[in-house]
């Protein structure tokens, strides 16, 4: 069934597991990678396949860089991939009702029950933070991505947090990465306000969510990979498309998307486009 969109060419919406249907898109058939994983035993998104699921953090950085590969592959020689993970912590005991180890509606007891563990890697310890950001994208750089840039996304209105021995977390990494050393990259795209380059930290949000998804993109973190990143006509990807804030971006800007989510009722919203999402150009989803 169509959404609410016009050119079935603009936006095509795959349902299912990224890790099977990104090895059948074509050998550099995209521009550019937009995406948000699932984090590692926050949430559960009521799929068996869930990426964020898996038994160690371990787990989870090798299942995104196999995943990743893919997205290389499919990506144009002169294309950009930006990536935001979020971190967490090494616990053993205690959930609290806020911050990276919170118990969520949408949070099963087992992945709670997880989290409050101490993972068996890299030598952490209780109350560790992990790394994982970063820990990704080392073993991304390890397999052949060229590691451009780190972004520091700088959060208008933080999670509240019940902690009294450390600072509220209030950011999260945006990594800039590239499959070859020359690329397009637009500096005019986005600007500060003095028209000097734009910077490495971006203050964003909040913005309005009314589609239910817990974790839902700010569409302006997309709108500035976009215009950095891609031309009117290229294609976009985001292989973890959620209720689809990537695709409505796009499509917005004049650009084509191609999104894939496991889940079908935020594989369903994608198609139909984020209720917040911009009001101008809209096209209609094509279901795969």
């Amino acid at each position: 069934m169509f959404g609410l969109f016009e050119n079935p060419d603009d936006l095509k919406v795959f349902t299912g597991d990224s890790s099977v249907i990104l090895p059948t898109l074509a050998d550099e058939s995209v521009q550019c990678c937009v995406t948000s994983p699932p984090y590692w035993g926050l949430r559960d998104y009521d799929h068996p396949s869930q990426i964020g699921s898996e038994e160690s953090p371990e787990d989870y950085v090798k299942k995104l860089t196999d995943i990743f590969r893919e997205v290389r592959r499919a990506l144009r020689k002169e294309g950009t991939f930006w990536l935001n993970v979020g971190d967490g912590y090494a616990r053993n005991g205690g959930t609290g009702n806020c911050g990276p180890n919170a118990v969520v509606g949408n949070t099963k007891k087992l992945i709670q029950k997880r989290n409050c563990k101490v993972p068996n890697c890299w030598g952490l310890k209780d109350r560790d933070l992990m790394g994982l950001p970063w820990r990704v994208a080392f073993s991304l750089q390890a397999d052949g991505w060229i590691l451009r840039s780190r972004i520091t996304w700088i959060k208008k209105t933080a999670m509240p947090e019940s902690v009294k021995n450390r600072p509220t977390t209030a950011t999260e990494e945006i990594f800039l990465f590239t499959k070859s050393p020359t690329y397009y990259y637009n500096p005019q795209g986005v600007r500060e306000p003095t028209g000097a380059n734009l910077r490495n930290y971006w203050i964003l949000g909040p913005e309005p969510n009314s589609n239910g998804h817990p974790a839902a993109f700010p569409q302006e973190l997309v709108r500035r990979c976009l215009l950095l990143g891609t031309r009117e006509g290229d294609v976009v990807l985001d292989p973890f498309a959620g209720s689809g804030t990537t695709g409505a971006v796009a499509i917005e800007l004049g650009r084509k998307a191609l999104l894939i989510e496991l889940n079908p009722k935020y594989a369903d919203m994608s198609k139909k486009g984020p209720s917040d999402a911009p009001k101008g150009k809209r096209v209609k989803a094509k279901n795969t």
